[in-house]
């Protein structure tokens, strides 16, 4: 029997009644009299320079009250490089930039408006590749890259497009290269891509007469938004306040700042009154931050005997026009470029570029899906040559309690889980001896494709939340935090923490749903799969913080000590004698005897915490602790192929992911199964497409393939339990974990079923098709 009350039992979400009943209320749900409108004014071209924006047919235009441009406000904003406008000043450098903003009465009105805006562009080079921006004389994005202002832990080569360049140098390669017998080398291509929410970006801003802004938003981070207007417009951020309500999907997209800052503008170019930018589904995907892109080659040295002796690494991140979280991403590939593998020689050098392309946010995994499929197809290859099974291969070579990092981090059980059982479990699973490759009917094969993965954190060393926990008159609990509901079911597993420290029911657990940053304790980021860790560990400290002042107030009612109370199911009771006791409600506003005499107060709980023991990465050789643990698991994929049509199905996919402890069985495997379905979208047919002018050609659902209904694959989930002992009951954080592998297991499935190597996403038919056209003679030569 489980040992905990709660944790690990299927709670229902705490949000589901408002959202399957429609009740459930999003940022642009907020509406107010008097509120005004604004529209975008956005580049049709990826690299101009501005020769003029006119403004004025747009001014006269009815219902208008504001147009504003770049001149306006030429600020330089971004994180951790402050290189980008919020609205483009002199140039634009990708399509679908800002150009300028329409402030109206309706929403239409400021639509109609906005096409009054008259932009003249003088065309530009364009820069359409990574490669092509390493490039000697690849033309300048960025030619004032040396006078950003830039955070520490940034290292932008001046004079290139480098936006960020991190090293890892591990071992010694002199010895690496002389040890292995065996030596492969991949190379692979992993295209810009697009987040789609479901929810639209938007945000509304308002500024009152004593100067305090008012921010709602669909963002990920408030807090962030509340730093950065402050740093960047000199605000005094006591007068910032951001609500986010329930957010409508973000897998990362909506921590940037963007439209925060384009709302703050606009309403002080219209005194102050609230204003809402909402963007369209086009301006979601070319306007608003996306998903990272990789060029990426792999060269790995092994034995004979398939022992993984050295790796040399080239990451190429498309960090777009504009660094922003991309230069971030490329330290967190970096960190962990060698996969989940243990390898004594490491190089890696992985660069943050800038291009004409759109420039990207966080995305699910944070830069380790698109890392991970260049690895595993470089595990792939190895282990064809040398003859070996790949998910042998990778159980022979994977990462263990006492191995180190490529940052050269220690680990433990505790840090790292256990991989190798992963790989047992989808071996069964996946019924992996049946055979890999199997010829059916026609032109038919079946081919199944394997892939590991794992993951650690790349917050700052400080990140850290808070939580408070109120007492309602009836002995329910309220939970106030910073954490974001963004689908992911955060605040359903925190009441599910405080349930169980407290001893109660989980319905009995109140979760404040809306973020206020001037009345909820302050969370880092509602990102990077930490929410249950920071804020759990704070949300319990405040349980226990409540369960102190509960018996303090108790043993002067029961007249005992307090280390003879114990306090659950609703009451404060005496350990040895529970029928001795008195109501929670009954003394957590204070209790009173018969006569009126009154003792205790109110109980509030308070709790705080803060990662502990990271450091920060050595420039020069990237050593340094930069997460508290790594999560681990291993998946499949299982395809059927036509040969003749270049054509496939999707039969399984499977995962098995080290969860810790799973707190809730459901939601877990929730978690688990929407990444690995969006894995495999954007493997299978996601990524933008770009004209020889760099603009997009695909900038709608109509033209965008994602996954739909019919698409999907049988899905199995399980789940290993090393508890991560710094954690709420030993759990780890999974939220990203079912993405990270799908995009390689697709293509070593596919690559398998083919006959060629396929390393270029998306696995279109086109795609195989070309790759069957250039790849004749061995499919693992390149």
């Amino acid at each position: 029997m489980s040992k905990f009350h709660v944790i690990g039992k299927s709670v229902l979400r705490k949000e589901a009644l408002a959202k399957v009943t429609g009740a459930a209320r999003y940022t642009n749900d907020f509406s107010a009299p008097g509120m005004l409108h604004a529209q975008l004014v956005i580049s049709p071209y990826a690299h101009a320079r501005i020769v003029s924006v006119a403004t004025a047919r747009a001014r006269q235009a009815p219902g208008v009250h504001a147009v504003v441009t770049g001149a306006d406000c030429p600020t330089l904003v971004g994180e951790p490089l402050a290189d980008r406008s919020p609205i483009a000043v002199e140039r634009v450098r990708y399509h679908g930039e800002p150009v300028a903003v329409v402030v109206a009465d309706a929403p239409h009105q400021a639509m109609r408006a906005a096409q009054l805006v008259q932009v003249t562009y003088a065309p530009l080079p364009v820069v359409h590749s990574p490669r092509a921006a390493l490039r000697p004389d690849s033309p300048l994005v960025h030619e004032h890259l040396g006078s950003y202002e830039r955070q520490e832990g940034i290292y932008p080569v001046p004079e290139t497009n480098i936006a960020n360049h991190v090293r890892i140098r591990k071992g010694n390669m002199a010895v690496g290269w002389a040890t292995s017998e065996i030596v492969v080398e991949a190379t692979v291509s992993f295209p810009q891509s697009d987040h789609v929410a479901m929810e639209n970006r938007c945000a509304m801003a308002e500024i009152s007469p004593d100067g305090r802004v008012e921010i709602t938003s669909s963002t990920q981070a408030p807090y962030v938004v509340r730093e950065y207007l402050s740093q960047f417009f000199g605000i005094d951020p006591a007068k910032v306040v951001v609500h986010t309500p329930l957010v409508g999907g973000g897998f990362g997209g909506k921590a940037p700042v963007q439209l925060e800052f384009i709302a703050y503008l606009a309403s002080r170019a219209v005194g102050g009154r609230k204003v809402k930018l909402v963007n369209s589904r086009e301006q979601d995907f070319i306007t608003s931050p996306v998903h990272i892109g990789l060029d990426a080659s792999v060269k790995l040295g092994a034995t004979r005997q398939g022992r993984l002796v050295a790796a040399e690494i080239q990451f190429l991140f498309d960090g777009g026009a504009y660094s922003d979280r991309a230069a971030i991403i490329t330290r967190a590939a970096a960190q962990d470029c060698t996969g989940p593998y243990r390898v004594d020689h490491v190089h890696c050098d992985a660069y943050c570029m800038y291009t004409n392309h759109p420039y990207p946010g966080p995305f699910r995994g944070y830069g380790h899906a698109e890392m991970t499929l260049a690895v595993e197809r470089a595990m792939d290859m190895l282990a064809d040559r040398l003859g070996l099974d790949p998910l042998e291969l990778r159980r022979q070579n994977a990462i263990r309690p006492g191995d180190t990092t490529p940052t050269q981090a220690e680990l433990t059980a505790s840090t790292v889980g256990d991989l190798p059982q992963c790989i047992d479990r989808l071996k069964r699973l996946m019924q992996w001896d049946s055979g890999p490759r199997i010829e059916v009917e026609g032109y038919k094969v079946r081919a199944k494709g394997v892939s590991c993965f794992w993951k650690t954190s790349s917050t700052p060393t400080n990140a850290g939340a808070g939580a408070v926990l109120l007492f309602l008159p009836d002995g329910r609990v309220s939970l106030v935090c910073g954490a974001v509901e963004i689908g992911q079911g955060s605040k359903s597993v925190l009441a599910q923490i405080v349930a169980e420290k407290l001893k109660m029911d989980p319905d009995q657990v109140q979760v404040e749903m809306e973020v206020n940053t001037a009345t909820c304790p302050e969370h880092w980021k509602t990102v990077a799969s930490r929410t249950t860790l920071l804020v759990g560990r704070a949300a319990l400290a405040a349980a226990e913080d409540a369960l102190i002042q509960l018996k303090n107030v108790g043993a002067t009612v029961l007249r005992c000590p307090t280390e003879d109370l114990e306090v659950g199911y609703g009451r404060v009771y005496v350990r040895a004698n529970p029928q001795v006791g008195v109501d929670v409600a009954a003394v957590a506003h204070g209790y009173s005897y018969p006569d009126g005499r009154t003792v205790g107060g109110k109980v509030i709980g308070r709790g705080s915490y803060i990662m502990e023991h990271l450091t920060k990465l050595d420039p020069e050789t990237g050593k340094g602790v930069p997460g508290p643990e790594w999560g681990v698991g291993a998946q499949a994929v299982e395809v059927e192929f036509d040969t003749r049509e270049c054509t496939y199905r999707i039969l399984r996919a499977t995962t098995v992911v080290d969860a810790g402890v799973v707190l809730n069985y459901r939601a877990a495997r929730g978690q688990i199964t929407g990444g690995m379905n969006m894995g495999l979208s954007f493997a299978a047919g996601e990524g933008f497409v770009f004209a020889a002018d760099g603009t997009i050609q695909n900038p709608q659902l109509r033209t965008y393939r994602v996954h739909r209904y019919g698409d999907h694959p049988v899905y199995l989930v399980d789940f290993v339990e090393t508890p991560h002992l710094e954690a709420p009951y030993g759990l780890r954080g999974i939220g990203e974990h079912g993405v990270i592998g799908m995009p390689a297991a697709l293509a070593n499935s596919l690559t398998l079923a083919a006959g060629v190597p396929l390393n270029r996403l998306p696995l279109t038919p086109e795609t195989i098709w070309r790759a069957q056209q250039e790849g004749k003679g061995d499919p693992f030569q390149f």
